[in-house]
């Protein structure tokens, strides 16, 4: 899914595009991404996009009239800038917006069609996509120690909460945990304030990072490839591959859709943290610590 790097570079690359240009056509290709009725998707057509910005992971265009379009991506959907006229055609368009100057293409590489559309009238009607989570960026150390702290979870729980924390997910909270030498099972309660403040500030320097590359990795073009997977990530994707740091293998823990991927040496003090599914199937032929694997 893509997230705050991902989601900051959407914004500044569609705001040299559409910006102060009229959204002609609306021309859906999959009805089921549409999940309002009013205002009519028509109302749409035809008014100015006077801003961006982002709520979370979403991507939201300002219209003229109070209007505003929400675009949450989730995990396979993409934007893709082309020609104008472009067809949303395939499996996997959603929809396309055109504009004078090119088309906009909506696409999900998924057949789950999670990612969504919504049009909404003013302010008001824009609060109720705002989980609640503080932006790191615009945050003080003590907001985020008393957020992080408001609730009992492991640290990769808390960081992924969208009530908790904005636009950080799966991939760069592994990147955040490492940089920090923490434990993503580590539980928030037990954070020293060293350690809360450590976490704090890799979680800054992570995202800033991030942004700066991919800024620099796009530069006038159109991002047309973003992943959550980088070559350049420390952990994030690189089970059994060494980590950048101390060289030992990356781990991970297998759950539900997602998997966490960690350094034992620099991050757990040599322990293998256990994987639901197949420590319970090994039992006591677990592997404890990165020197009996």
């Amino acid at each position: 899914m893509p997230e705050f790097p991902d989601v900051t570079i959407y914004v500044e690359s569609l705001q040299s595009r559409i910006v102060g240009h009229p959204l002609q056509k609306i021309r859906l290709a999959s009805p089921f991404v549409l999940r309002s009725v009013e205002p009519s998707l028509q109302e749409a057509e035809g008014k100015k996009v006077r801003g961006l910005r982002r709520i979370g992971k979403q991507v939201v265009w300002q219209l003229e009239n109070e209007l505003f379009l929400v675009f949450h991506l989730m995990i396979a959907g993409r934007f893709h800038w082309k020609k104008s006229g472009a067809r949303a055609s395939g499996k996997i368009g959603l929809a396309a917006f055109d504009f004078p100057n090119g088309t906009l293409l909506f696409t999900e590489a998924s057949s789950k069609k999670r990612a969504s559309l919504h049009l909404v009238k003013g302010e008001a009607g824009l609060a109720q996509f705002n989980k609640g989570g503080i932006e790191i960026f615009e945050s003080r150390f003590e907001d985020f120690d008393r957020v992080l702290r408001s609730e009992h979870h492991t640290l990769k729980r808390a960081l992924t909460d969208p009530r908790l924390f904005s636009a950080i997910g799966n991939a760069y909270s592994d990147e955040i945990l490492h940089r920090a030498r923490l434990s993503p099972l580590f539980l928030t309660h037990k954070l020293s304030e060293q350690q809360s403040q450590t976490l704090f500030q890799s979680a800054r320097e992570t995202l800033n990072v991030w942004v700066v590359r991919l800024r620099h990795q796009t530069g006038a073009n159109f991002p047309e490839k973003v992943t959550a997977f980088h070559e350049e990530m420390a952990v994030h994707g690189k089970f059994g591959k060494p980590c950048p740091v101390c060289g030992s293998k990356v781990q991970r823990i297998v759950y539900a859709e997602n998997e966490c991927n960690y350094c034992p040496r620099c991050q757990t003090g040599g322990k293998l943290l256990a994987d639901r599914s197949l420590s319970r199937l090994l039992k006591d032929d677990w592997p404890k610590t990165i020197d009996e694997l």
